[in-house]
């Protein structure tokens, strides 16, 4: 951690973090915590973990607060360095009172936080009850041909391969991650015939009542829509992934998921342009009524869960493009509304003289966003303008560094390690995932050599 502190806390840079809890497989809550700053070697934002811990006993907000407070105090952070947190959502983190952002608010009341939108467009995944059950029993379908005996798995694949099927097995799904079963129905999809006649032959109790499903038009329906969907959905959530993505960048993504779902909602009842599942499996009269009402409470449930963040529209324009900003006041609106510390007299003089400048307005078009608003646009001339834009930029959109880390904490922490200690995980972790590289000739000129007498 000597290199994050060497680069971050000369200067008391401003610091964004991102907060997540998971057990390992000793069943022990581990908390998870990544820190994200400016980067003043490099001349850019890093992402780095700041620290693990193990929540001894409870996982209340209180005890997540406490942790955090200890690693940022370690780290010589204070409260108010710290400019935004994201979480997963759960009840222990945003709790009105008691959640630990509540908590880390009393300490800075400027403190932006935000639920992972990550976990939020999963949550926004709902399903009627309906249409749970043709999921469920779509997954024991799968189970039952899978994971029921290896010889029956091996005679499903040879039957697949002798009926020169597009696929030569079916997915599993993946239990924590609902939208990994939109994986596995597409797959299914694919030699849904060959699987009704498989079921046909093996002649069973237990294979009987899957055969009949797959003979039920109207399931069958709600399982093309479903295919179609989730695939919209599992499309959206790889956008929202990886490393380096800024909170502007993720919400531009949303918004125009939101967009995507009025069209959809219209294609529905059209040509099925987007749906061809449907298209493909809904002939003649098509009642899609219940397809369009599970779209419409995707609308309603997208719009109260995005809508809330406190980044408008005219902050991410200032990020993505500033020469774009028409309504000066209302831009100077929003950004006193979310940062508190803002004046809004002379914000709208910078973004003025900044969309009158010829010169930055061609930097603009030929750099990134962050090399533009780091390396381009002069502090001493736009103060205000950068401020906000380096609180922006460094703000994590999402917990995905953290959900990251947890895959690697399971990798090195296995059933055949699971006495590995609490400080042990902890420092590989921090070895497998730092972005940092040693300084090996600082190393080696402060080595003392011993020479043999």
């Amino acid at each position: 951690m000597s290199a994050v502190a060497e680069t971050l806390f000369e200067g008391k840079h401003s610091v964004a973090l991102a907060v997540d809890e998971s057990t390992d497989v000793s069943d022990n809550a581990q908390l998870l915590v990544y820190i994200r700053f400016f980067n003043k070697d490099k001349k850019e934002f890093s992402e780095d973990l700041l620290g693990v811990t193990p929540l001894q006993t409870s996982t209340r907000g209180e005890d997540i607060y406490l942790a955090i407070k200890e690693m940022l105090m370690k780290r010589g952070i204070e409260p108010k360095q710290v400019v935004s947190i994201t979480t997963d959502g759960a009840p222990a983190m945003v709790g009105r009172e008691k959640g630990a952002v509540a908590r880390m608010k009393e300490d800075n009341p400027e403190l932006i936080s935000y639920h992972c939108i990550i976990h939020q467009s999963v949550l926004c995944s709902t399903l009627s009850d309906e249409y749970a059950e043709v999921m469920n029993t779509m997954m024991r379908m799968i189970n039952f041909l899978r994971a029921s005996s290896s010889h029956q798995h091996h005679m499903l694949r040879e039957f697949l391969k002798e009926a020169d099927a597009n696929a030569d097995d079916l997915l599993l799904h993946n239990n924590v991650r609902w939208l990994s079963k939109g994986r596995v129905l597409e797959c299914f999809w694919t030699i849904q015939r060959e699987i009704a006649a498989f079921l046909a032959q093996l002649k069973s109790q237990k294979a009987t009542p899957f055969a009949l499903f797959l003979e039920d038009e109207k399931k069958m329906d709600i399982v093309a829509f479903l295919v179609d969907i989730t695939s919209h959905l599992n499309e959206l959530n790889i956008k929202l992934q990886g490393k380096d993505n800024s909170v502007c960048d993720l919400m531009t993504t949303v918004c125009a998921f939101q967009k995507k779902l009025e069209v959809f909602k219209e294609d529905l009842q059209g040509d099925c342009l987007h749906f061809p599942t449907v298209q493909e499996q809904v002939h003649g009269e098509r009642d899609v009524s219940s397809f369009v009402d599970f779209v419409d409470k995707l609308i309603v449930n997208f719009s109260k869960r995005f809508d809330s963040f406190s980044l408008g529209q005219q902050l991410t324009l200032l990020i993505k493009n500033p020469f774009l900003i028409m309504d000066v006041r209302g831009f100077s609106k929003e950004v006193t509304q979310c940062f508190k510390w803002a004046n809004a007299g002379p914000l709208q003089m910078q973004l003025v003289d900044l969309q009158a400048d010829v010169a930055l307005k061609e930097h603009f078009g030929g750099t990134d966003l962050a090399t533009f608003w780091l390396q381009m646009v002069p502090e001493t001339v736009f103060p205000g303008l950068r401020k906000v834009a380096m609180y922006i930029l460094t703000m994590f959109g999402s917990t995905y560094s953290c959900e990251a880390a947890f895959s690697t904490m399971n990798i090195i922490k296995t059933k055949y390690r699971s006495r590995l200690t609490n400080e042990h995980l902890h420092m590989c972790m921090r070895m497998a995932l730092t972005p940092f590289q040693p300084r090996f000739k600082i190393l080696a000129g402060q080595a003392t050599a011993h020479f043999s007498h």
